[in-house]
C-alpha cells in the first residue's frame, strides 16, 4: 500500500520492545476543556499478564492524589536498529498497597524491573511511593516500515 510508514507489532514483537521496563510517559484524564495531565515516568511490564507497572511519587502539595482514579493512557517509544516502535496502553491504574502477595497483580510487580529515575530535590528516602498496576483496556504497537 503506497504511503503507508508504519504497521502493528506482533504480540512477540511488543513484549520484546517492552521487556521488563523502560520508560514512558503516564497521562491522566482531566476535565473537558483541560489538557490531561502527563508525567515523565518509568515502568515495569510483565508479559506473562501484559500488564504495566507504576511506582508514582506523592511529594506533598502533587495533584496527583486527585487524579488517581482518572482513565490513564502510557504510551513508551524508541528507536531502535529496526526503526522506531511505540506502544500505547490505557486504562485505569490499580493500587497495590492492599493486594494480596499471591494475586496476580503483586506477583506481576516482583517480576518486573522498575528504572530508577532520581528527579527529586530531596532524597528517595524522604519521598511517598505507591505501586500501582495498569491492566490495560486497550493495548497496541507500532513500528515503522523499512524503506
Amino acid at each position: 500500500m503506497a504511503g503507508l510508514r508504519w504497521t502493528t507489532l506482533t504480540g512477540d514483537e511488543r513484549d520484546d520492545f517492552l521487556e521488563t521496563g523502560g520508560t514512558g510517559v503516564l497521562s491522566f484524564a482531566t476535565g473537558p476543556d483541560e489538557p490531561p495531565a502527563s508525567l515523565p515516568i518509568s515502568y515495569g511490564y510483565y508479559a506473562a499478564d501484559e500488564a504495566f507497572y507504576f511506582r508514582l511519587s506523592f511529594p506533598p502539595g502533587t495533584a496527583k492524589d486527585a487524579l488517581i482514579e482518572n482513565q490513564v493512557s502510557f504510551v513508551t517509544h524508541d528507536e531502535t536498529a529496526d526503526g522506531w516502535r511505540s506502544v500505547v496502553a490505557t486504562g485505569t491504574l490499580e493500587e497495590l498497597a492492599d493486594a494480596h502477595p499471591e494475586s496476580v497483580a503483586v506477583q506481576g510487580m516482583w517480576a518486573v524491573r522498575i528504572p530508577t529515575v532520581d528527579v527529586f530535590d530531596r532524597p528517595r528516602d524522604e519521598i511517598e511511593f505507591h505501586d500501582f498496576r495498569l491492566d490495560p483496556d486497550t493495548l497496541t504497537g507500532r513500528k515503522s516500515v523499512p524503506e
